[in-house]
């Protein structure tokens, strides 16, 4: 499974996480190309629970190799915690919904067995 074929199946499992949980999925793979920057922001899965709009950046890893010493979550660094900041603002105004309304960053972790079938899943809210 390579690495594009590895991430779809983490976000399909991660919106099946949240629909269990009684998030309501608003948006997906919202992209963003930053003014005066080559660089794009990009927010896996936009979900609203209980009044709170979510941010949620989704990270798989299979469960061999390096991912037995690092986490997925070790992959959102302060850089792309900042993007992901500058990609949510983004979307609220364009939404017109204020940017002091209820919303956070939220990151999913998933380790995925490919071999048992089987997937960790750690949610992480901000």
């Amino acid at each position: 499974m390579n690495t594009k074929e590895l991430g779809n199946l983490g976000e399909k499992i991660a919106q099946d996480y949240l629909k269990n949980k009684g998030y309501k999925i608003l948006d997906k793979n919202y992209c963003f190309r930053m003014p005066g920057s080559p660089q794009k922001g990009e927010i896996d899965i936009i979900a609203k629970k209980d009044g709170v709009i979510s941010f949620i950046e989704v990270k798989t890893l299979q469960n061999k190799g390096l991912s037995r010493i690092f986490s997925p979550e070790d992959k959102v660094n302060f850089l792309k915690r900042k993007r992901l900041r500058k990609t949510a603002e983004y979307w609220l105004t364009k939404n017109k919904i204020p940017l002091d309304s209820k919303w956070q960053i939220n990151i999913i972790a998933i380790t995925i067995n490919l071999v048992e079938k089987e997937a960790k899943i750690r949610y992480f809210k901000t």
